[in-house]
């Protein structure tokens, strides 16, 4: 170790936390520990490995100091943020930019010199009297070529120990870099407190992503989503990364779909935030590799696929015994999970559509709580949050792949892109070919916006194949790498897109929530060849005896022909005007590929000759 480095760690590090960074001969990761030091002025620092002892150390330390309050499940804690700090914060999550590099004005952004001197004077300092605690991950399994080996530095027990259940740990996996650059870093301080352990000046809460140097900053804020750094602020370097080595890091989940006799056939998935993604990730009769994220190679010709993470942080809404079994078992047993933001009453979690009567007065993110309370705008104060959550380890689950830490991969089958569409897209349908996929199904994909990010709710957005929030490279570049992908593949993954928030003209959604268990079967079998399907101008959907035979065995329900022609029939006046907006995006993006306006008008030819044909809604029975 560096002498310079030396100094400053021997001063905050006992001799066990001293030992256990030397013990990584890397001046890099002394440098990062060392100017921590000297920039947040904690008291102390722990440096942790990947023994249960630290583990179990953090966990409690969250608990004494009041992140977490032990709830009446032996195991289960609750977590609060707080009030106006519960979703990701779009608006403060910046890219740090150096002069000489030019990041697609669709970003958000601020000059590096300006950002790093702006959270740095609100970093300052930032840990006086508390213990920095100094943790180390691995990105996806470890030896792997998946591999990518990070350290958090946080004075949060609580985002420590979150990152304890979502990642898998990475002490031993660091040794293996000896003095290699190529980590991820992550600065956190939940900043000032206030009397409730909150953060206290979320006015000044930053997220801002050093693409130059693989490092994140984050400060005045203590929800998961802008502080876990390994979740999405790691998947902007990702992105990065995959760019400069070709491949894939993706907003998706991976699940092994069962088909006839024993055989699983993977599929990974990317749908925005509340739209469906964890519940996919999780229909009963299939099990779960992963819920959120996924890097993707190409291997031996085919497209292989790891879950990033090891754990699920979930939005508990609608999480009940019906919709979703497994997750809600888990939720109302015995082991490890962590609650945040949701209605506590002697010990016990309620959240917004368990499915059980919730009562009128507890604890949650705004205080004491009682039915009716309003906040300083006058807006009423559900009893959980909206976007409240919950964290568990995917291993508690009974439904977990076994597959789920295979260092290889799993061989995809198919790629599934979905949102919240309420006039659009049919419920399932599958795309001509890759790029027809990547182009109006990923590349086109719209949303309309929930409660899981800070904003008006119910707007629809733009959202590129689910990642447009998360890019850190030009969006032209991105897709181009997506089309690039396919290249020189023995077997491409076959592209569906999806929508389960169709309505009709009363509002009434036209799926149920199992629906969805149908269309991924029906995926299966075509990966496979075993269906057939009709073609649309905007892709090919299954047929209405097929749909028919599927219910029936899967969900032992009767599908009607009525149900069929309501969830199938081609919108054309919608889906031109989904044309319209998506082409108007992309004539704003610098260096667009051709092939996607080409792809984007070819498919308004389709749909244009097919109105001149048969009208405005044409149902499947008339194709």
């Amino acid at each position: 170790m560096k002498s310079q480095y030396e100094a400053v760690l021997k001063d905050k590090l006992d001799a066990d936390s001293f030992a256990k960074l030397a013990a990584l001969n890397n001046d890099k990761l002394h440098a990062f520990v060392a100017s921590a030091i000297e920039l947040c002025e904690p008291e102390s620092v722990k440096v942790c490995d990947d023994s249960d002892a630290d583990r179990d150390d953090i966990r409690r330390r969250s608990v004494e100091l009041g992140e977490e309050t032990s709830l009446a499940a032996e195991g289960h804690t609750i977590h609060f943020d707080g009030y106006n700090d519960q979703a990701r914060d779009k608006a403060a999550t910046k890219y740090l930019v150096p002069a000489e590099m030019d990041l697609d004005k669709k970003l958000n952004q601020v000059a590096r010199d300006d950002g790093l001197a702006e959270v740095r004077s609100f970093l300052g300092g930032a840990m006086a009297g508390r213990q920095m605690l100094v943790r180390f991950y691995c990105l996806g399994p470890t030896d792997s070529a998946f591999s990518i080996s990070c350290v958090q530095i946080t004075d949060s027990a609580y985002v420590a120990h979150s990152e304890d259940m979502l990642y898998r740990s990475g002490y031993e996996q660091f040794k293996t870099l000896g003095d290699s650059g190529e980590f991820f870093r992550f600065l956190h301080s939940a900043g000032r407190l206030a009397d409730n352990n909150t953060s206290a000046d979320v006015d000044k809460r930053r997220i801002y992503i050093d693409i130059a140097e693989d490092m994140v900053y984050s400060v005045n804020t203590q929800y998961a989503g802008n502080t876990v750094g390994l979740k999405k602020l790691s998947l902007r370097l990702a992105i990065r990364k995959a760019d400069r080595e070709g491949w894939l890091a993706e907003h998706m989940f991976v699940l092994g779909v069962h088909g006839p006799a024993d055989r699983v056939t993977y599929f990974a998935g990317a749908f925005p935030s509340a739209c469906g993604k964890t519940s996919t990730a999780m229909v009963p009769g299939e099990t779960i590799v992963g819920d959120d994220l996924a890097y993707l190679r190409a291997v031996d010709g085919r497209v292989a696929a790891v879950n990033v993470e090891s754990g699920i942080f979930g939005i508990i809404r609608d999480v009940n015994a019906k919709d979703d079994p497994v997750i809600f078992d888990v939720l109302n047993s015995p082991g490890e999970v962590i609650f945040s933001n949701v209605l506590v009453t002697g010990g016990v979690p309620h959240w917004l559509g368990m499915g059980e009567d919730i009562p009128d007065a507890g604890l949650n993110h705004s205080g004491d709580w009682t039915a009716g309370k309003t906040d300083a705008k006058g807006a009423e104060i559900t009893p959980s949050h909206k976007n409240a959550r919950y964290t568990i380890r995917i291993s508690a689950l009974a439904n977990r792949d076994e597959r789920a830490d295979d260092p290889t991969g799993v061989s995809l089958g198919g790629l599934i892109y979905g949102g919240r569409d309420s006039d659009t897209c049919v419920p399932i349908q599958q795309s001509f070919d890759w790029a027809h996929g990547m182009i109006t199904m990923g590349a086109s994909l719209e949303s309309e916006t929930t409660a899981a990010t800070l904003g008006a709710e119910g707007v629809r957005t733009f959202n590129l194949m689910s990642n447009l929030d998360f890019l850190a490279i030009p969006l032209s570049r991105y897709i181009q790498n997506n089309l690039n992908f396919a290249d020189g593949l023995k077997a491409a993954p076959l592209v569906f897109g999806t929508n389960y928030f169709l309505k009709d003209a009363a509002g009434q959604f036209l799926n149920g929530k199992l629906d969805k268990s149908i269309w991924l079967k029906w995926m299966e079998l075509r990966v496979h060849g075993e269906v057939e399907a009709i073609e649309t101008p905007t892709g090919s959907i299954p047929t209405f005896d097929d749909l028919h035979r599927l219910f029936a065995a899967h969900l032992k329900t009767d599908y009607s022909q009525d149900a069929y022609i309501q969830q199938f029939t081609t919108r054309i006046p919608e889906n031109l005007a989904k044309l319209d907006r998506i082409e108007a995006v992309y004539r704003d993006v610098a260096d667009t590929p051709a092939v996607v306006l080409d792809t984007l008008a070819a498919q308004r030819d389709r749909l244009k000759s097919l109105q001149q044909a048969k009208g405005d809604y044409v149902s499947p029975l008339a194709l």
